[in-house]
């Protein structure tokens, strides 16, 4: 049934939408350490000072014993928590093996997408796995590592109200998006005269589109889409907007040490397959498996 309506929301426009790479979910306790949230850090969690850099180098972070990554906790499939109280998805499935092949501990930092540059920038997390979109613009900020996935924008609206061009939305209508995200950034860019309705959290954006508030929703599409086939009477009218885009992990600006060892962590999971499993493990139940290969990509130094 999911399968069926995945293809008729998105279609062939997806294919043609995402060049995308899939990957998430986990939700169990790590070989590093216990991804339990309320165990597993908030921001305030302090395990060890970061240098004068403004980071912690690769050694520091072995010699703490512990690793401090910023994932979301709101945003299904890629970032949540369970029901079990444990961090789950497929950026946690990912920073699980990180954990096991660097041999220390986990420490998860909820993160919103418009604190994950500064989460790095402070120091409060030495790697951001949180659904991350590259931009020039935040690569003037932070380092990204070698991409784990494609993206495009979509928008996604009640089916009795489909939203199937921006130019079709009135003066006086409002457009959901999430702070700090590349939506916000695209259609202030490209459609100034729209209005945005802006939320910080996933979650807050969800419960006010659901109650009503704006016309759309505007956000990756691969969470627009998960939406709609999870939440009956909602349509993906528009599965592609704008450039097509990667997402990847990122590192505190300069923190070469750290950025080298991920780069090689990356090209040997990308040899073993990992990126597929990882969908298999956390995104084939929501976007099918006839998308899996459309999704993937396997980070390899080619």
């Amino acid at each position: 049934m999911k399968k069926n309506l995945f293809n008729k929301v998105t279609g062939l426009a997806l294919v043609s939408a995402l060049a995308m790479t899939g990957l998430t979910a986990c939700s169990s306790t790590s070989a590093a350490g216990s991804n339990t949230a309320n165990n597993a850090a908030s921001s305030d969690t302090d395990n060890s000072e970061s240098s004068s850099q403004g980071f912690r180098t690769l050694d520091e972070i072995k010699e703490s014993g512990v690793i401090n990554i910023g994932v979301f906790s709101d945003k299904s499939p890629f970032g949540y928590v369970d029901e079990n109280g444990d961090y789950a998805g497929y950026d946690v499935y990912l920073a699980e093996r990180l954990g096991q092949d660097l041999g220390v501990e986990i420490n998860y930092v909820s993160t919103e997408a418009a604190n994950r540059i500064e989460y790095l920038q402070t120091g409060k997390v030495d790697i951001i796995l949180a659904n991350f979109t590259v931009t020039e613009e935040r690569a003037q900020e932070v380092d990204f590592a070698l991409p784990y996935m494609n993206v495009a924008l979509g928008v996604v609206s009640p089916e009795g109200a489909v939203v199937d061009s921006l130019d079709s939305i009135g003066a006086d209508d409002q457009v959901i998006v999430i702070s700090g995200t590349t939506a916000e950034t695209y259609l202030t860019k490209n459609y100034p005269d729209i209005k945005l309705q802006k939320y910080d959290a996933y979650a807050e954006a969800k419960t006010a589109f659901e109650n009503g508030t704006g016309v759309a929703w505007a956000n990756d599409n691969t969470e627009v889409i998960a939406f709609s086939l999870e939440n009956e009477g909602y349509v993906v009218g528009i599965p592609s907007l704008g450039d097509q885009d990667t997402i990847a992990p990122a590192v505190t600006k300069g923190n070469e040490t750290l950025l080298a060892w991920l780069n090689d962590e990356l090209v040997a999971l990308g040899s073993e397959n990992f990126f597929h499993a990882g969908y298999e493990a956390t995104l084939l139940e929501t976007y099918g498996a006839d998308y899996e290969d459309t999704l993937v990509i396997e980070p390899s130094k080619n």
